[in-house]
């Protein structure tokens, strides 16, 4: 579909040659492209694949078509054949594209010491095994076997689990499974699974 044209680029003129002429009377059709417009392509055309997914952000587990270019994320898009949300996203799901690629997003460990007025990065591995070191620690320090009137609860008060809705169930369903294995009492999810 070409672009009409008129003696100025204006998208008005151009709608209104059209409404007189009787080819685009609502002014919604090829009076309203421009060249800038024709010239445009789908993100989604260019992509060197699809990769099904599942959105991040809550429990519904909405179907999301992740395109890819250059193994860079170029699009997120609600995928159709999804059964729960036949191809539909709310606003979150719809803006994940920024989850994943936002410039500010932070890819390293950041951890600041007590007392500390600047954060410092980490390897992974040693911040894991700072983690391992204070919850051993804590459950060590605070396990209960029996309560004050001698029944046995095996819990400890030291540690609560928190999941929240930008993990997906599996992660969750992990987190509570720990939580309990260590005793924790206290374990919550925002997205209540």
């Amino acid at each position: 579909m070409g672009l009409r044209e008129t003696f100025l680029p204006w998208p008005a003129l151009r709608q209104a040659k059209a409404a007189l002429r009787g080819g685009d009377g609502s002014g919604r059709g090829s009076s309203a492209r421009s060249r800038p417009t024709d010239r445009l392509q789908p993100r989604t055309e260019t992509s060197d694949r699809v990769v099904d997914s599942v959105c991040p952000y809550c429990a519904v587990g909405c179907g999301q078509l992740v395109y890819v270019k250059d193994e860079k994320v170029v699009q997120i898009e609600g995928d159709p054949a999804s059964p729960v949300s036949r191809g539909r996203l709310c606003p979150k799901g719809a803006a994940t594209k920024q989850l994943v690629t936002n410039p500010l997003r932070e890819t390293k460990v950041r951890y600041r010491r007590p007392y500390a007025t600047q954060w410092e990065d980490l390897d992974l591995d040693t911040a894991m095994d700072m983690i391992a070191d204070r919850v051993i620690a804590t459950r060590r320090d605070t396990f209960v076997e029996t309560d004050e009137q001698d029944r046995r609860v095996r819990r400890t008060m030291g540690i609560a689990m928190l999941g929240g809705a930008t993990l997906d169930n599996e992660e969750n369903y992990l987190i509570k499974k720990l939580g309990t294995a260590l005793g924790a009492v206290q374990i919550e999810n925002q997205a209540r699974i």
